[in-house]
């Protein structure tokens, strides 16, 4: 009993340090985002704080971190540009409604269609989309209104405390895991700066975090029609949008921890989050695979860990702003730097030359649409590619084996699937001029996969019937039996009992 309750004391020490690690880290993102989206940073901020605390505290992967995000940033800023930040607030709230009933037609379970180099090239796709939105940080004002690039002294020291940042995170466990190395090292880097009165670039000059608490706020949009339909194509898309990068997310995670999130039970917690964020003045958010990996290499795994995070960042807003905004840019782009090394998969530029080549043109392919365009259009992408890839290679794998019985009749035993994109193929493997009067077609070793495969068989069946010829079916499903009801006395069907086939039970998904 004694050993429980310690390994449950050293268990929330791991996610309360966690916490306020990623805590801090969550500060100039949700800032920079609200820039992105052009709005307040108050309503960046807000929204992570809301969205991480409903999200840990009801969803259904403990330990993953969910806040403002890029990939929401970039798409909102055309409806807040368009239509104003209000709007926003609506489409959040719309959003989240969205994603509630997702998860309550259980459609979480659909990210298991999700490729393996899917998977790697939204992995790497998003470490270069993480690497390439710090180095924005490297720019300064230019006085005359625009921004250029660091140099000279600023740019050395800069260079100098993300180096030292970086060294601290990857040298430390080696020594002490007391404290995690990732707050150590936004602790004594700050406390070093500071000390020293180095001259370099802080929080506090993105913005001022200081704020008080969220207030409850109906979006002011006329409740009417036109409101809708200027919302839904939004809110659709966020919805997606966040949906996607939170369910890889959590499988990304489940990875890492070995174990198994709720996908079904995400999606409810993300829509719950983001509905009542759209009422508090939040932009909406979703999972950060950054952050979230901060915290799991932080040991944060449990819920409080995400909680605390909120908590934290609610914390600074209202009583830190000051002591956080004295903080380096230089210290969170190190962390961030970590996340990139951390969330790369270096292998995967081992395993290029040893996968099928279309594998690995997915690979490349989703990882470039990640950088180019957003996460979702990446992984619809890389899930369109690869099943066409798949179909094309399927399609090649369907032929029958000929046999002639003691009646004089020709039996086809057919192998491989029968569906859209091996029809053509199916058709060309009949001779029907040449067959003798009776034709017998085994499914024994064949399935049909669609209506195109059913239609298939039905015109086979046609072609044999106005040569006059008898065609029989065996071992066909019920389904294309049923089909083929119309062709009467000249087709015979004999159907055995099918195997069983077995998936698996989504209802704890």
């Amino acid at each position: 009993m004694f050993d429980i309750w310690v390994n449950r004391t050293v268990s929330l020490k791991d996610d309360v340090l966690s916490g306020l690690t990623v805590a801090l880290a969550l500060v100039p993102e949700a800032v920079a985002f609200a820039f992105v989206a052009g709005v307040h940073p108050l309503v960046g901020l807000y929204a992570a704080f809301m969205v991480g605390l409903i999200t840990a505290a009801i969803g259904g992967r403990p330990g993953m971190i969910s806040g403002a995000t890029g990939a929401l940033a970039v798409v909102m800023v055309e409806l807040v540009a368009s239509h104003g930040v209000e709007y926003l607030f609506a489409a959040v709230v719309l959003m989240g409604l969205i994603q509630i009933i997702a998860g309550l037609l259980r459609l979480g379970k659909f990210i298991r269609m999700v490729p393996y180099p899917v998977m790697l090239g939204f992995v790497n796709g998003l470490a270069i989309v993480i690497f390439l939105a710090q180095l924005k940080q490297f720019q300064v004002p230019d006085g005359e209104g625009g921004m250029t690039w660091m140099s000279g002294t600023p740019l050395l020291i800069f260079l100098g405390l993300i180096a030292l940042t970086m060294a601290i995170i990857h040298f430390l466990p080696r020594f002490t895991r007391i404290i995690p190395s990732s707050l150590a090292a936004i602790i004594v880097v700050s406390g070093l700066v500071i000390a020293l009165d180095l001259d370099t670039r802080t929080v506090g000059d993105l913005a001022s975090i200081a704020g008080g608490l969220p207030e409850f706020h109906i979006p002011a949009v006329p409740l009417n029609l036109e409101t809708l339909w200027i919302i839904l194509p939004y809110s659709l898309i966020f919805a997606a949008i966040g949906l996607i990068e939170s369910l890889l997310t959590l499988t990304l995670i489940d990875d890492i921890t070995n174990t198994r999130g709720r996908g079904n039970r995400e999606c409810i917690g993300q829509g719950v989050a983001n509905t009542v964020t759209g009422f508090f003045g939040g932009m909406g958010g979703c999972a950060m695979i950054g952050q979230s990996m901060i915290n799991v290499n932080s040991g944060g795994r449990g819920r409080m860990s995400g909680i605390s995070a909120a908590l934290f960042l609610l914390a600074f807003i209202l009583f830190a702003s000051g002591l956080i905004e004295m903080i380096p840019l230089a210290v969170l782009i190190g962390v961030m730097f970590i996340v990139v090394i951390g969330t790369f998969e270096w292998s995967s530029f081992r395993i290029l030359g040893r996968v099928p080549r279309a594998d690995a043109f997915v690979l490349i392919l989703v990882s470039a649409v990640t950088v180019a365009t957003d996460l979702a259009v990446a992984v619809v992408v890389g899930v369109i590619v690869s099943a066409l890839v798949f179909a094309w290679q399927h399609a090649r794998n369907i032929h029958v084996e000929i046999s002639t019985d003691e009646k004089g009749r020709k039996s086809y035993l057919l192998r491989g699937p029968l569906f859209f994109s091996s029809v053509h193929n199916f058709m060309n493997l009949f001779d029907v001029d040449n067959d003798p009067d009776e034709v017998v077609i085994d499914f024994r070793y064949s399935r049909v996969y669609d209506h195109s495969g059913l239609e298939a068989i039905d015109n086979l069946a046609e072609r044999y019937t106005r040569a006059g010829k008898k065609l029989h079916l065996r071992h066909l499903s019920e389904d294309c039996r049923r089909l083929l009801e119309t062709a009467g006395d000249l087709v015979e069907v004999n159907l055995i009992e099918d195997p069983r086939y077995w998936v698996a039970d989504d209802r704890l998904a």
